[in-house]
């Protein structure tokens, strides 16, 4: 029977989890995650996850934070004079900011906290420092 191997294109129905059992992802109710393993496009501790299981084969896997999305880093915490922000904003803790890098790419931030001049911004991502638990079931595997 085929396995999952390095460089199979592969489509797997998941449900992703936190250690308290809550939901952020799920393929649920959607078409199977699609997607060829070792070409970095998901996270390591995903694809890992995968090698080895069979067609239809269901299994869960935790994934520590360092095979995930790492560990938070500080310098990804910046802080932002309000000044710099459009003028009809009003930052508050926990809301979502979309910036871009003079090369293009949008980046997410996070307002953690906002000052009397200024905002801490956090460029982490959410699940950072997370261990992240996976449910899968592998539909097709084309080597």
């Amino acid at each position: 029977m085929t396995q999952v191997k390095e460089n199979n294109t592969v489509k797997v129905h998941y449900t992703g989890k936190l250690a308290n059992g809550q939901v952020f992802d799920s393929s649920e109710g959607k078409e199977p995650l699609a997607f060829t393993l070792g070409q970095g496009s998901l996270i390591p501790g995903f694809e890992k996850g995968l090698i080895d299981m069979k067609l239809n084969e269901k299994k869960t896997i935790t994934i520590p934070a360092d095979e995930a999305y790492g560990d938070p880093r500080e310098d990804l915490l910046i802080e932002v004079p309000k000044s710099e922000l459009p003028q009809e904003m009003d930052p508050e803790v926990g809301m979502g900011l979309v910036s871009r890098t003079p090369e293009g790419q949008e980046i997410n931030l996070l307002v953690v906290e906002v000052k009397e001049e200024s905002v801490i911004l956090d460029g982490n991502h959410p699940l950072a420092g997370k261990e992240l638990i996976f449910d899968l079931e592998v539909v097709e595997i084309t080597v």
